[in-house]
């Protein structure tokens, strides 16, 4: 049975740091892409970031990009988004996913993806 489990969220200051954890169960990280989301009060599904399953390829959205960055530990099952510089729009509950079979351009696409975890809450604010 496929699992996936979001933790770290909080309330953090503008310009600072958190680090989301996404421990999945079910399955193994060489075997399915992983992608963060994010979703705001009264906003769509917004794709963060993504790791591919073959060979840990990368991708982000623009909004993130040189602040966030996507990893994961094989051994640990699980997936982490290091999050940096964070700004009052980055507020979302922040949601991770999986996809065994992620077709070329779903990367930040939530269509793509069949499986999801419960989410985090994330709050940047003063």
């Amino acid at each position: 049975q496929v699992q996936l489990v979001e933790s770290g969220g909080g309330l953090v200051q503008p310009g600072g740091s958190l680090r989301l954890s996404c421990a999945v169960s079910g399955f193994t990280l060489d075997t399915y892409a992983i992608g963060w989301f994010r979703q705001a009060p009264g906003k769509e599904r917004e794709g963060v970031a993504c790791i591919t399953s073959s060979d840990g390829s990368t991708f982000y959205a623009d909004s993130v990009k040189g602040r966030f960055t996507i990893s994961r530990d094989n051994a640990k099952n699980t997936v982490y988004l290091e999050m940096n510089s964070l700004k009052p729009d980055d507020t979302a509950v922040y949601y991770c996913a999986a996809e065994m079979a992620l077709f070329q351009d779903y990367e930040l696409n939530a269509k793509g993806y069949d499986y999801w975890g419960q989410g985090t809450q994330v709050t940047v604010s003063s």
